[in-house]
């Protein structure tokens, strides 16, 4: 699958600027993994008067056959022969828009922080495509082109030049010229249309395609003559989602006719009168002040270990700052039910690379859990029968070793707050203890000091001058890098 952008300079504005509006030099030669195998940028030539910059993706077919649950081109599930032999590794398709996305994502924003003033000049650009499928053959591929300021040069690919009679097949070779776009702009145009022509996707549509597709479309979109085919192509026909982006398209393009805000026009209904304010679960203040905690931290790769159902790992996934997310159980059920929960199956590419779940226990050491950021057993501990937990101990701290590590557990003195919890019960069945506030210092500290760590101790939820709070957390801190001292 194969994508050149060409440009023409001078002297004085060099061609070999894409470089640095692609955020790629031009003597290297770089690779880039995808879910669905490895993106190539190189340059075959650079120069002052001209620069070429190519995008090669090679596919691996296996780990598209695995991701799309064996359903053959596209999701379909029609054809089950389409799983082994298709177009995936040659036609661009979203497997090239994605990858698109991947590589150039700084350049498809507009952004050049080394050469600010870069990203907003237009420039002669030639973009070529060898082998796009198009379902609407050339002339649809005009009517999404040319409007856009686009000089198309569209020739159909036959089915077997040896026999011209069979016709043209649907895929053409594609070339694209403009002086009044800039790169940002051809790359969005790129981004949209590739997968709108091959009128498939390769990845479940979810709701946040919505808002990918208004992203890339800012500024051409909304007043595109072609504008409702390219939604419904874009969205896999999904009739909610369509509609739903055909409204907000419509807003923007209200909006601009105006010339004021979307929010100013969307504002047909008052704000619902808020009644009075139910109190927050503990469950979810839990997953706040952890979030809270490894954003302190500034952790990007995280562990949940004793994950359970992912309610944890589904709040992590919604901040981009964590970028891969891994939840571990010992529970297989569990594990079903958090990728139930987080759609996994249905989620888009961009989601999907930053999470993983797998079964393991945490009384083992486990090689896949070192060289992470941070860790955290959020309402574990308590569960495991007290002579284990040296073992949870050594796994965590004394092997896996991440530079953050959080613990919460029940404070058993708040239990006395509890109105519906009899003297002298633990929260839950399976506990085997709860610790007061004493002995939870005392575990932790003794902890810190065998492994190298500091340790401090945070409240969560409301902290009762007498009991204390209801959950107790403690978040120990990496600060000697040598091995675990002998208990």
């Amino acid at each position: 699958m194969f994508l050149t952008i060409t440009t023409t300079g001078t002297p004085e504005r060099p061609a070999t600027d894409l470089g640095y509006l692609l955020h790629k030099h031009p003597d290297n030669a770089q690779a880039f993994s995808t879910s669905y195998g490895t993106a190539h940028v190189l340059y075959p030539e650079a120069e002052a008067g001209r620069c070429t910059a190519a995008l090669l993706l090679e596919v691996d077919a296996v780990a598209l056959v695995r991701r799309g649950k064996g359903k053959g081109r596209g999701g379909a599930p029609d054809a089950a022969l389409a799983q082994y032999v298709n177009d995936r590794p040659y036609a661009a398709s979203s497997l090239l828009a994605v990858a698109l996305s991947r590589v150039f994502s700084s350049a498809m924003k507009g952004v050049c922080n080394a050469r600010p003033e870069l990203p907003g000049q237009a420039r002669a650009l030639r973009v070529e495509v060898p082998a796009l499928p198009a379902r609407g053959g050339p002339a649809l591929v005009r009517k999404l082109f040319e409007p856009l300021g686009w000089t198309v040069t569209v020739e159909p690919v036959p089915l077997d030049t040896e026999f011209p009679d069979w016709g043209d097949s649907r895929y053409v070779r594609l070339v694209l010229e403009s002086d009044t776009l800039t790169l940002a702009e051809a790359l969005r145009h790129l981004y949209v249309l590739l997968p709108v022509l091959d009128d498939a996707k390769h990845y479940w549509v979810a709701p946040d395609e919505v808002d990918k597709l208004l992203r890339a479309g800012e500024g051409w979109l909304p007043g595109h003559p072609e504008q409702r085919l390219i939604t419904s192509r874009y969205l896999s026909r999904r009739w909610a989602l369509t509609r739903q982006a055909t409204e907000r398209l419509e807003l923007v393009r209200l909006a601009e006719t105006d010339d004021s805000e979307v929010e100013e026009i969307d504002n047909a209904v008052e704000a619902e009168t808020e009644g009075e304010e139910k109190p927050t679960p503990l469950a979810v203040r839990r997953r706040e002040a952890i979030v809270a905690a490894l954003r302190q931290s500034g952790a990007a790769r995280v562990l949940d270990l004793g994950c359970g159902q992912g309610q944890l790992v589904q709040t992590l996934l919604k901040d981009p700052a964590f970028t891969e997310i891994v939840g571990v159980d010992v529970s297989m059920r569990a594990l079903t039910i958090a990728s139930r929960r987080l759609k996994l199956d249905r989620m888009g590419e961009r989601q999907a690379s930053r999470v993983q779940l797998f079964q393991g226990s945490l009384a083992y050491t486990d090689v896949r859990l070192k060289g992470y950021d941070a860790a955290v057993l959020s309402e574990v501990i308590e569960h495991l029968d007290l002579p284990r937990l040296p073992a949870l101990e050594y796994a965590v701290f004394g092997s896996a070793r991440p530079r953050t590590v959080l613990v919460t557990t029940p404070n058993v003195e708040y239990n006395v707050r509890w109105e519906s919890l009899p003297a002298g019960h633990v929260r839950h069945g399976d506990h085997r203890f709860e610790w007061t506030r004493a002995e939870f210092r005392a575990w932790a500290e003794a902890v810190a000091e065998r492994h190298g760590y500091s340790v401090a101790f945070e409240p969560v939820g409301p902290d009762d001058p007498e009991v204390g709070p209801p959950t107790q957390m403690a978040v120990f801190t990496l600060t000697s890098p040598k091995e675990a001292k002998a208990a």
